[in-house]
């Protein structure tokens, strides 16, 4: 005979009288399902914004590449007509403010390149040292970035005021026949408004170099200081070329800042003598007295393949970093 050898687990007691059963534990934690509510309430959030940037970013770009083909004074669209390059010829070869404006970009950028953008560098080093109210410092420096470009151009107006203005009264030219007019003379007024764009992007930089040193490891710095390094040496060879990936950052975003700078220019004297700027052209001829939507939107494609070209070769070589890593 054989015998069953299975041996059967005992079963739980049952609980005592008058005691509710026990609850089954949640292994993967708490789950909610979402209500309707809930999802209409996300849905609200995402598609609005959605919506709102697609309406006014991609159809306004997408529409700009074609009206460029195009001549329309904005009145119906019966008045659209196909015209082809007709508009980046006359852009090129009849409008003798294009090649201005290109060049007063081109100024501009360099202008930022080469002096906020090493004076944020230096200030970034000063605050990185941990000197008593850096927080203080920092806060003064970066607040010209969150005030708007409009204010600062109204501020700097009352700067550069010929009779009332900063300027003018410590050098003695607030006077009669002494006039130095730093917005109306073509000679002056870009590197004017240079100079309040530079103390701008001077905290933009700052931050953004800051960003960049914090994150250098400090065993690096205290083998460059073992091996005899002074302060320069260390920064010069050791901390800056760790400082490649902000570098980049900060051209890219200088680039950035130089093509896209309008407000400031405008409020100043509206791109007028002396200050022409692609963007100024763009609303000029969009939005001006004589409305010339499909020229000014050339203007715009050919602001638009200037930022591509800076950008793309920017994230095709973030990208590959990426992979590599």
């Amino acid at each position: 005979m054989t015998t069953d050898t299975t041996t059967k687990s005992p079963e739980a007691a049952p609980p005592p009288p008058g005691t509710a059963p026990a609850k089954k534990r949640v292994t993967n934690g708490h789950q909610r399902l979402l209500t309707r509510r809930d999802r209409i309430t996300l849905a609200v959030m995402a598609g609005v914004p959605t919506l709102l940037h697609v309406a006014l970013v991609w159809v306004t770009a997408i529409a700009s590449i074609f009206l460029a083909f195009t001549t329309w004074d904005g009145i119906g669209f019966d008045s659209i007509k196909w015209v082809g390059l007709d508009n980046f010829h006359q852009l090129f070869s009849d409008n003798p403010q294009f090649w201005p404006a290109v060049q007063h970009n081109v100024i501009w950028f360099v202008a930022l390149i080469l002096v906020p953008t090493p004076f944020g560098l230096f200030l970034a080093v000063q605050l990185d040292k941990r000197i008593r109210f850096s927080r203080v410092y920092q806060t003064a420096f970066f607040l010209p970035v969150v005030i708007s470009m409009a204010c600062i151009g109204f501020v700097w107006q009352l700067v550069y005021n010929p009779d009332t203005g900063l300027i003018n009264s410590i050098v003695g030219a607030n006077k009669p026949g002494h006039y130095i007019d730093w917005i109306g003379d073509p000679k002056l007024n870009l590197w004017a408004v240079l100079i309040a764009a530079s103390w701008r992007h001077t905290g933009y930089m700052m931050i953004l170099y800051l960003a960049g040193l914090k994150s250098v490891d400090p065993s690096l710095r205290e083998a460059s200081a073992l091996d005899g390094a002074n302060e320069w040496q260390t920064f010069r060879s050791v901390i800056f070329p760790t400082l490649r990936p902000t570098n980049t950052v900060v051209l890219v975003v200088t680039i950035i800042e130089a093509l896209r700078a309008f407000d400031l220019v405008f409020v100043f004297n509206k791109g007028a003598q002396g200050t022409e700027l692609l963007s100024i052209l763009v609303t000029n001829n969009i939005i001006g007295e004589s409305s010339r939507i499909g020229y000014g939107s050339a203007i715009a494609v050919v602001l638009l393949v200037i930022s591509l070209a800076v950008i793309v070769p920017y994230l095709i070589a973030t990208f590959r970093k990426e992979r590599r890593a």
